[in-house]
């Protein structure tokens, strides 16, 4: 039976001796090695045809400030929270008689560990009484490594009370405007320990950095009972605390306070149809609903059809279906530099792959696992299995899914300079897309008009309509290299039980011309 002062004894004692090993080994650590052994021994045993284990530790942290008004007194009250956040267990997969069964624990001992995989084992044979097909894994590598995701300060290192410091003075300079009504500022770290090994022969040891930074500003016309945001949400990416002195939270603070008293006085939008110049602060969650969600392959065979719907991008479009314009390149990739999805290995035991998903235009390839690719005849997994936590199952997961830059020299400018009368966006709002990705609608957070060739002051109340294919067909230019940059989110759920995903979408400011701008509420 686990107790509550064995649980605690593991997860404070033994995690920090298990992952404390020094960062520049050259392989996974002795003692994880040993462990991950009972677990694969025990299967043996007991004839499972396949067993993999992954021991992993999680660690989150929030820390943040808010200032806003006190009711009824003018003053300004000023809310620090921190959270931090703790997690460290395994869990182990196995195949017998050609179905999986999966047990986990956060008691992380040998005995426990054999434990389970037993239970494992029994969780497989009475499954394998229900199941269709057999399951096949798509073969792999073995693998012996040890990767961690570049960066120079750990953030965990950094005192709380210099992080809220830091926060506290850049919320301030958003609140210096009395029409403010309200400033955030939030800094979230997350790091990841990761042991893999498999009856295979693989022994993958990873550990991943990721920073989440942000500001937000509120401005509030009581008179005419409007109220508008302006964020500044700089690029999350797997990265460390030197990150944070790049992303100039004070200097931006003073830009975001004099630009949601702009967005507050902007004019609505006239609706229409018109060209638009998407930023790639705006650009990149369009990539991800519209690109990178309508690409799972197990969502197009209709496995995720009860929770988050399915894809108009069936398995008998691949390799012909026409989703954009000659200029629309996008590749899935877990290699990609900062990337939040980018990991020397998947939860596969996969060695991480850049791939074509639409190629000139031209849907190329599906997202798959190693379960997932002999499904579409697919002798190989593109390393897209994930799990979000030692107890969660893993199972397809989005990679990094960005779109090429245009052509080396081709400026935002050039982009803005061929339109007589459209929008440039900037900043996520609120979206919506149908169940298969096909019609969608996405808003901003910040709006500018476009006359003539020029970019103007802002406008409000501003969204945009189309469907997947009709709006890809519609790009018509891409600024180059040079503007490419990489947004994205630490939180893209899927499945039941839910699981959250950290991913990555870079691109360069794109332009689409003729689509359908309403004006909203």
């Amino acid at each position: 039976m686990i107790t509550r002062r064995s649980l605690l004894g593991s997860s404070a004692l033994l995690a920090a001796d298990l992952f404390g090993a020094p960062k520049e080994s050259a392989g996974p650590s002795p003692k994880l090695e040993a462990l991950g052994a009972v677990a694969l021994r025990e299967a043996r045993k007991r004839q499972a045809s396949y067993c993999d284990i992954r021991i992993n530790r999680y660690r989150n942290q929030n820390v943040g400030v808010r200032l806003s008004p006190e009711r009824g007194t003018g003053k300004t009250l000023e809310v620090p929270f921190v959270t931090d956040r703790d997690s460290f267990g395994f869990g182990v997969r196995v195949i017998v008689d050609g179905a999986w069964g999966f047990a986990a624990s956060p008691l992380v001992t040998p005995e426990e560990i054999a434990r389970m995989t037993a239970e494992a084992v029994t969780v497989a044979r009475a499954n394998a009484t229900l199941k269709g097909k057999p399951v096949v894994l798509a073969p792999a590598r073995a693998c012996t490594d040890r990767w961690t995701s570049p960066f120079q300060h750990n953030p965990f290192d950094v005192p709380v009370r210099e992080k809220l410091e830091l926060l506290r003075a850049a919320a301030a300079a958003v609140k210096e405007e009395k029409r403010v009504f309200m400033a955030s500022a939030m800094l979230r770290f997350r790091s990841e320990d990761k042991y893999f090994a498999s009856s295979e022969g693989s022994s993958i040891q990873q550990f991943v950095v990721q920073a989440f930074p942000s500001l937000e500003a509120t401005a509030v016309d009581l008179v005419n009972r409007l109220s508008r945001t302006r964020n500044y949400a700089p690029p999350p990416l797997s990265a460390g605390w030197e990150y944070v002195a790049k992303i100039n939270l004070l200097e931006n603070a003073r830009r975001i306070r004099q630009e949601v008293l702009e967005h507050l006085a902007a004019p609505p939008v006239q609706p229409g149809r018109k060209d638009l110049v998407l930023l790639p602060s705006h650009l990149w969650l369009t990539i991800h609903e519209s690109i990178g969600h309508s690409t799972e392959l197990d969502r197009a065979l209709g496995y995720e059809a009860n929770f988050a719907g399915t894809s108009f991008l069936t398995t008998d479009k691949m390799g012909k279906e026409r989703i954009g314009s000659d200029i629309v390149t996008f590749y899935g990739d877990r290699t990609c530099k900062q990337g939040l999805a980018t990991v020397g290995y998947d939860d596969d035991g996969v060695k991480a792959t850049r791939f074509p998903i639409i190629e000139q235009g031209i849907f190329r390839h599906y997202q798959t696992t190693r379960e997932l690719a002999p499904l579409i005849g697919e002798n190989e997994s593109r390393g897209c299995c994930y799990a979000d936590s030692w107890s969660s199952i893993p199972f397809a997961r989005m990679p990094n899914v960005w779109l090429a830059a245009g052509k080396p020299g081709t400026t935002l400018d050039d982009l803005i300079a061929g339109i007589d009368d459209g929008i440039l966006i900037d900043g996520n709002g609120s979206f919506s897309i149908d169940q298969q990705r096909y019609n969608f609608q996405f808003g901003g957070d910040a709006f500018y008009e476009i006359k003539g060739g020029r970019k103007h002051g802002m406008l409000s109340r501003v969204a945009y309509q189309s469907r997947t294919p009709d709006f890809w067909q519609a790009c018509d230019a891409i600024a180059g290299p040079g503007h490419w940059e990489q947004y994205g989110a630490g939180n893209d759920g899927k499945g039941e039980p839910t699981q959250l995903n950290a991913v990555s979408h870079g691109c360069s400011p794109a332009r689409f011309r003729q689509i359908n701008v309403i004006q909203t509420d």
